[in-house]
């Protein structure tokens, strides 16, 4: 297990008597054996190859066959009763037909990947990606699967990725959070906010929720301008007086992990009332840049706003960032029931132009030297029709991409079967994935591990193995 939270020091420091001095220099030796890694070359248990993470979750389950995994065996196949029986588990109706893609396909740079017309911008950058063409998961159900994906958990109370990476590694700046969150505007995921929890762990590893589009993303931030007098001095005075009574309060509790999150807030807030205005200030950005990330266009304005200020988040310390596409629901995501023709092309236009602008945009800052890029989504479709026009829930296989920081581009690994029902090599699971961006973090994912209940749990459970075959 890593290092304690600073005010157990604390405590220690005011304790006194050759006990509590004892104490604290086995701590401190401790912690600087045990120490975050802030640089390139650190890392828990090997030298680290990126040092943050920007993860884009597809949230309602991404076609593959629609977008980036062709089959032209459906259109050999198409109308014709091949799929289950049986309603499997998840699907919310009887397997139909099979139904070919509605969507031309190409062949697209010196490799040659096959990406469908609903992607004409990331089909432009994907010799510089990484695809796992095999994903899997172990059920057909949103809720869980989202669970999955994030935690490696299929139920509610277990730390995501991005709580775990903060717990491990720490902040690389003490003046923005180290894990944000940036939910789709229209409403948040599956599962609400328990894909961004962080379980069991100390609760200041929690995910930052920001509201990209509002005047205040993070709320309470500053004093209501109605209240003139509580500001500048008057300000800090109180924030000092309130740090002073939770750290009291804190003091007799130190299993209590709120009282040390709440303190944490309170510090990290107060620096970032002079950070937070300028990194979330978009109109910094060029008029170039806004076009490149389509926020003059309403289809791509709230996914290209996110993808900018997640740019701008990383390059100024946020270690872990998320930008979710689509709410839970029915509409406005990419769970495609009804009508994949119609369906899907809105809400692959709302992200492709902006997801290859972040790409460019980060490569030509020199960001990719040390981040990771992950494309990604809980679970697949069928190839068999819902109805007559849609997709139904499909565990049996989709696809997750990668790029940046120390993965091989423009290579895959695995693949699915004839139709995209399964996956047929290299099966890969979200333990393998997370396996993989936490090796890649200096992280080996067997010994990161925090014990709760009796048990020393990882976020990969008794799974998992590193994709060493994408590596660089």
């Amino acid at each position: 297990m890593l290092n304690l939270p600073l005010s157990r020091r604390e405590l220690l420091t005011h304790s006194g008597g050759s006990f509590g001095a004892a104490a604290l220099a086995w701590w401190l030796g401790r912690e600087a054996t045990a120490a975050p890694a802030t640089n390139l070359n650190g890392g828990l248990h090997h030298p680290a190859k990126a040092k943050r993470v920007i993860q884009l979750f597809m949230n309602g389950g991404a076609s593959p066959m629609d977008t980036f995994d062709y089959k032209p065996e459906l259109k050999r196949l198409h109308g014709q009763k091949l799929g289950p029986k049986e309603k499997p588990e998840g699907f919310t109706a009887a397997a139909g037909a099979v139904m070919k893609s509605p969507f031309e396909f190409a062949q697209h740079g010196e490799t040659g990947r096959w990406v469908s017309t609903v992607f004409p911008h990331q089909s432009k950058i994907v010799d510089e990606l990484t695809f796992l063409m095999a994903m899997t998961t172990k059920t057909n159900v949103h809720g869980p699967a989202s669970y999955m994906m994030n935690t490696g958990f299929m139920l509610p109370g277990f730390p995501c990725m991005g709580s775990w990476i903060s717990y491990a590694l720490g902040s690389l700046a003490d003046n923005l959070p180290t894990f944000v969150v940036l939910p789709d505007t229209r409403g948040l995921p599956y599962n609400q906010k328990g894909n961004f929890s962080c379980g069991f762990l100390p609760a200041k590893h929690q995910g930052t929720l920001v509201n990209a589009t509002s005047k205040t993303p993070i709320p309470n931030l500053f004093a209501d301008p109605q209240y003139a007098f509580a500001r500048d001095k008057a300000d800090k005075d109180t924030f000092a007086l309130l740090q002073q009574l939770n750290r009291q309060h804190a003091a007799p509790r130190p299993e209590d992990s709120r009282l040390e999150a709440r303190i944490a807030a309170g510090e990290l807030a107060a620096k970032m009332q002079l950070s937070a205005p300028e990194a979330f200030d978009l109109s910094r950005e060029t008029k170039e840049t806004h076009a490149a990330y389509g926020l003059d266009q309403k289809v791509t304005e709230d996914f290209g706003r996110r993808a900018l200020l997640a740019r701008r988040l990383l390059e100024r310390g946020t270690r872990f960032v998320q930008v979710w596409s689509g709410p839970q629901g029915a509409i406005n995501n990419w769970d495609n029931h009804g009508n994949i023709k119609t369906e899907l092309p809105a809400i692959a236009a709302s992200v492709d132009q902006p997801i290859a602008a972040l790409f460019r945009d980060m490569k030509s800052r020199g960001l990719l030297d040390d981040t990771l890029v992950v494309w990604t989504t809980e679970f697949g479709r069928t190839p068999f029709a819902q109805g007559s026009k849609g997709r139904d829930h499909n565990r049996g296989t989709f696809v997750t991409w990668l790029a940046g920081a120390g993965v091989k581009a423009g290579v895959s690994h695995g693949k699915s079967d004839e139709l995209g029902y399964q996956t047929a090599e290299g099966k890969t699971y979200c333990y393998d994935l997370h396996a993989t961006i936490l090796h890649l973090l200096g992280i080996d994912h067997k010994r990161l591990t925090y014990r709760t209940a009796g048990i020393d749990r990882r976020i990969t459970d008794v799974h998992g193995h590193v994709v060493h075959e994408i590596l660089a």
